[in-house]
């Protein structure tokens, strides 16, 4: 297990004042190079990924969606969201512990608090990284960790766990209560009462820093409480839809991984299952079929987390010119959801299916052909599809929109109906 208040430090990078976008090009190809690499043996050592994540920040990757006149690269989402693909398709755990960042950065950006940006950017732009913490291990979805006034210091402590990429992170947004009501809160991880500890014990994504993390009377900035507003609140259903894209373009990413490590692993092999003598899979006809099989199921990924992205961007360009509509934003959010029934279940076909192409050998645990389908399968169960599914269906049958949980109705003591919401 590593402890983030010594191992995090140690991935802490400054980036120049502005993204250099050119260089940013030229470089991020010979690091994923490197980390594709790298990823089946890392995968097998539990190796994580600090001097990956230290290098695309060197090179600017987390202020890549900041605008060009605050240091960052200006990146639309489809073009973001293009590169998170390529980055997935190299590792899919270094592409996923930037969720918590990226969702953070776009909060930011979409922010009228004019303080919030001129704080936030430049810490973004030179290279300060945001994990995220919002889930614990409670029997129901209860919210334990508590901010406290202590003379009048604003101070956090509780317990997360599933808190992706804050084991690599310099900073940490949560959920926290306060005066029993839910708030948002960002802290440093520099301070010696936070520790994130790698205890993730899922079958896949191992090196995403999933795992548990401590915060022990812990200051809190001024300015960094927020209340949250309701689901109905433009950010809060836009932030939903990029925090469910974030996790449909790693998949994407995965389906272009099993794609290439498929065709890398039939290329030089001269024998295939029923044939004596030289009989090279890659003429083989049902080989090449799988295979092709296999590329649609990528393309279609991809295409369908770009179309999603670029819809997100035309929200964004109708909020700027005071055209947007409630109908417009809750439609954004449906088509996301559409998009993750059907990129999950091809890319979770595709990696069942690239097997086919080979024998025994196709299992081995050297080339690791099986982690795809881990972290696919592990990363459709972060938010599961089925939930999603009905939230579209409820919309065309009864026009309700999406919401973050459900009304569960009891009887409580006395024979009276005790209605909450469940998340």
């Amino acid at each position: 297990m590593a402890d983030s208040a010594a191992r995090s430090r140690a991935t802490r990078a400054r980036a120049a004042a502005s993204v250099d976008v050119p260089h940013f090009e030229r470089a991020l190809p010979k690091i994923l190079g490197r980390v594709r690499e790298q990823a089946p043996a890392r995968e097998r050592e539990r190796a994580l990924l600090y001097d990956s994540v230290r290098e695309l920040q060197q090179i600017g990757f987390g202020a890549l969606r900041v605008p060009v006149s605050d240091g960052g690269a200006g990146y639309s989402l489809q073009q973001f969201f293009d590169t998170l693909i390529i980055v997935a398709a190299a590792d899919s755990n270094l592409a996923h512990l930037y969720r918590g960042h990226i969702a953070f950065v776009e909060r930011v950006l979409i922010d009228p608090d004019q303080a919030r940006r001129e704080r936030w950017l430049p810490r973004i732009v030179r290279g300060d990284l945001v994990g995220n913490a919002q889930s614990e291990r409670q029997e129901l979805s209860e919210i334990k960790t508590e901010l406290t006034v202590d003379d009048g210091t604003v101070l956090l402590d509780g317990v997360k766990y599933y808190t992706t990429g804050s084991i690599y992170a310099d900073w940490i947004y949560l959920a926290a209560m306060r005066d029993g009501e839910p708030v948002g809160a960002t802290v440093s991880t520099r301070h010696d009462g936070v520790r994130s500890v790698d205890d993730w014990d899922g079958f896949g994504q191992v090196l995403t820093g999933s795992g548990t993390t401590v915060f022990g009377r812990v200051p809190v900035e001024d300015g960094e409480v927020e209340q949250f507003g309701g689901y109905e609140d433009f950010g809060a259903r836009y932030t939903t839809s990029i925090f469910q894209l974030c996790l449909l373009a790693v998949v994407a990413g995965i389906g272009a991984a099993a794609l290439a490590d498929t065709c890398d692993y039939v290329r030089p092999r001269r024998r295939i299952f029923g044939f004596a003598g030289e009989a090279p899979p890659k003429e083989n006809e049902l080989v090449q079929a799988v295979v092709g099989d296999l590329a649609s199921y990528a393309h279609a990924a991809r295409s369908l987390v770009l179309t999603s992205a670029a819809e997100l961007d035309s929200l964004l360009a109708a909020r700027r010119d005071g055209t947007l509509t409630d109908e417009a934003v809750v439609a954004a959010e449906l088509n996301v959801y559409k998009a993750q029934q059907v990129v999950l279940s091809m890319v979770l076909a595709e990696t069942t299916e690239l097997f086919e192409v080979g024998g025994a050998s196709a299992v081995g645990t050297v080339r690791a052909l099986d982690r795809h389908w881990r972290n696919v399968r592990t990363i459709a169960s972060h938010n599961p599809a089925i939930q999603r599914k009905r939230a579209i269906g409820d919309h065309l049958l009864n026009g309700r929109p999406p919401q973050w949980g459900r009304t569960v109705a009891r009887e409580a003591p006395g024979g009276q109906d005790d209605s909450r919401s469940a998340h």
